[in-house]
């Protein structure tokens, strides 16, 4: 009987999918890596249209009292969870794209006219805020999260490691190496973060934690 494969994740997963993974005889060590927590913030000065980049900003918007008076604007996000979301909460996304660059060049090329609130959260990316400046696109920002890096040691030798974002790659590497492992990304942001580190990166082509499960599954089963 062959070894059975070692998977890192630097998420907790659901248990549906680390069943998936043990049908395959993949073992998962898991430990989440970051840890999200709502920022309180006010309400104000909003500018027309709403942008959010992740499913965390959205979440951490639902909770406050006058969340109703959102729902009238337009609102443009990043991410297919972060758009459902945001539709079944009686939102009206008018655009959402993969990755913040591509929402970054909708807005600048198609919907410039419009003034821009961004919720973000500590940690976010310049990509977005650089180029709506660069146009010269009326926007604010309201930090509506954080994200705090919390590192673990991982002792046991494995095959492969899940990175779901920057902060994750960012917190693994506070304990730990990369050596031969395969590297499996959610997406291209993430897997950016780990070019100067090692050339084995396997990226989802969708940026779903499924998708991610699916890539680890056609590669070792």
């Amino acid at each position: 009987m062959a070894n059975p494969v070692q998977i890192v994740s630097t998420k907790i997963l659901s248990p549906l999918h680390k069943q998936e993974l043990m049908k395959y005889g993949i073992e998962v060590i898991e430990a989440d890596f970051i840890k999200t927590e709502n920022k309180p913030f006010e309400l104000k000065d909003l500018n027309e249209s709403l942008i959010f980049t992740s499913q965390n900003a959205v979440q951490s918007v639902l909770k406050d009292p006058n969340v109703e008076k959102l729902k009238s604007k337009n609102v443009y996000c990043v991410g297919l969870k972060t758009k459902t979301l945001l539709t079944d909460n009686g939102f009206n996304v008018v655009a959402y794209t993969g990755y913040a660059s591509d929402l970054a060049e909708i807005i600048t090329l198609i919907y410039n006219q419009e003034s821009y609130t961004f919720f973000s959260g500590n940690l976010r990316r310049d990509t977005l805020p650089n180029a709506l400046k660069d146009a010269g696109i009326k926007f604010n920002e309201i930090q509506a999260y954080e994200t705090s890096l919390t590192p673990h040691k991982i002792k046991t030798p494995a095959d492969a490691i899940l990175f779901f974002s920057p902060s994750g790659i960012e917190s693994y590497l506070k304990e730990n190496t990369i050596k031969k492992e395969n590297c499996f990304c959610i997406g291209e942001t993430t897997a950016e973060a780990l070019h100067k580190i090692t050339k084995n990166i396997i990226i989802a082509d969708q940026a779903t934690v499924e998708n991610v499960i699916e890539d680890v599954i056609n590669e070792y089963k």
